[in-house]
């Protein structure tokens, strides 16, 4: 049997722009990205703090501190906003009781913080 569990966390990001010209996708400054152990093109989940939005899209590349909705997303958050954006994995179940997500902690300023 295998289960879907979480395998990654940017936690309380702040949405810097909403795109809605851009073809759809959520860009994510590629230190974010790598500090989560994301890579482009994946689906991820995002959380909205501020209105419960939830909703699915892909991740490319932004600029250093962006977290910007593109596309149809762009009407699903406000900028400000503090959204939780979340991968998940399918796995087997014995391997998904020792696993441990990868979880990024961001201030304000969408800058990791060290814990």
């Amino acid at each position: 049997m295998t289960i879907e569990i979480l395998a990654s966390k940017i936690h309380r990001a702040v949405v810097t722009d909403a795109n809605l010209n851009y073809v759809g996708s959520i860009s994510i400054s590629e230190e974010l990205i790598k500090a989560a152990n994301l890579i482009e093109n994946q689906k991820v989940e995002i959380l909205d703090v501020n209105n419960g939005e939830r909703f699915a899209t892909y991740v490319i590349k932004g600029k250093k501190g962006e977290i910007c909705l593109n596309g149809a997303a762009a009407r699903k958050v406000c900028v400000g906003d503090v959204v939780i954006i979340v991968a998940y994995a399918s796995m087997k179940f014995k391997k998904a009781k020792k696993f441990k997500p990868t979880i990024v902690h961001v201030n304000n300023k969408n800058e990791i913080i060290k814990e």
